[in-house]
């Protein structure tokens, strides 16, 4: 196509919508981004067999690069493994603070990958989250409608439907959960430093116990021992006595970008790692994942702009992705283009406007 836009901003309608290119890979949202046209890879180690291992692929996908086994030459510095194998064998938490794209959420998924732990429970963090988002939430209110609503179809006393139907345990709660296997799930608490002020310790005594308990199964407990609940992944789970205790201590990431200071409790419950911004090789191992070797070559310029920008100066790597990807697209379209496009993408976070 030699004119790389779709919208020309002419005012007439047209279908150029449908000459949309494949979008870049770490904004696939389909299955085809993971497998590609043939399907999963049995070398990669998934089995693709269900929505659940299909969401794992995608997921993994978009955040590791599709050409995955590029990722295997990307090694990461040696206090990042260190610190990943401490809040391993320690059973803690790992506080990854860093500027905003040099990869703190890609680690829980790398971890996650490699180790085959499975789907990554992520729980993004607002300034209006609470602990019980993470934990459970119950639904007294849809429970009820149902109720008065099948009391109306009927016009008969009704039976009410199972409590456990409305009782669905957030990311942290279901990472709780006494594991089948042996093998802890892995938590991706995102922006953290998000969060209000209460909330780092709220979490305190949860991370400590490895346990918490769901108050409306606890109340019915004599009556009802054992309760099927959903899962953060969608499935059922049995709860019993109203209490969830973790066998194996979930692999938990919290991720900060250092705009706010955490209480020293919360602190000496974490293993603390500082990540830096990627180093020429690792970003080089970053774009060949996410757009192949051929990106390299093509956009050497706009690599060596980004490792030489100023210090102190905060631009992210995917900012450094999206450029790549939309300059490559438009190749026939004039250098002063193509420098005004890489321009308007790669402007630091931190600049005033």
């Amino acid at each position: 196509m030699s004119d790389w836009r779709i919208y020309r901003g002419a005012g007439l309608p047209h279908d150029g919508a449908r000459q949309l290119p494949d979008p870049p890979p770490w904004r696939e949202f389909t299955a085809r981004s993971a497998h590609g046209a043939d399907g999963p890879d049995p070398a990669d180690g998934a089995g693709g067999t269900g929505d659940g291992a299909d969401t794992e692929e995608v997921d993994n996908a978009r955040r590791l690069g599709v050409k995955r086994r590029l990722v295997e030459s990307f090694h990461p510095r040696p206090e990042e493994v260190e610190a990943v194998n401490a809040a391993l064998q320690l059973r803690r938490p790992l506080l990854v603070t860093g500027t905003p794209g040099t990869g703190k959420s890609t680690l829980a998924h790398a971890v996650a990958h490699e180790l085959r732990l499975g789907r990554v429970l992520r729980w993004p963090i607002v300034s209006r989250t609470t602990l019980q988002d993470g934990l459970y939430h119950y639904d007294a209110i849809g429970r009820l409608q149902d109720v008065q609503l099948d009391r109306a179809v009927s016009g008969d006393a009704v039976t009410q439907p199972p409590i456990g139907s409305y009782i669905r345990l957030g990311p942290l709660g279901t990472a709780l959960l006494p594991s089948p296997d042996g093998l802890p799930r892995v938590l991706l608490i995102d922006e953290f430093d998000k969060s209000d002020i209460d909330l780092p310790n709220d979490l305190l005594n949860v991370l400590e116990e490895g346990e918490f308990t769901i108050r409306e199964l606890e109340r019915r407990a004599e009556r009802e021992p054992t309760t099927d609940v959903l899962t953060d992944d969608g499935t059922p789970v049995a709860v019993v006595g109203g209490r969830v205790r973790c066998t194996a201590f979930p692999f938990i990431i919290l991720t900060s970008n250092g705009e706010r200071d955490f209480p020293a409790a919360l602190l000496r419950r974490c293993i603390q790692l500082d990540l830096k911004p990627p180093g020429e090789k690792q970003l080089a191992a970053m774009v060949a994942a996410h757009l192949g070797e051929e990106a390299l070559e093509e956009g050497a310029e706009l690599i060596e702009r980004f490792l030489q920008r100023e210090p102190g100066e905060v631009v992210a790597t995917d900012q450094l992705l999206n450029a790549l990807y939309v300059t490559q697209r438009a190749a026939a379209a004039e250098q002063v283009t193509r420098n005004r496009l890489a321009e308007m993408l790669l402007r630091p976070l931190d600049r005033p406007r």
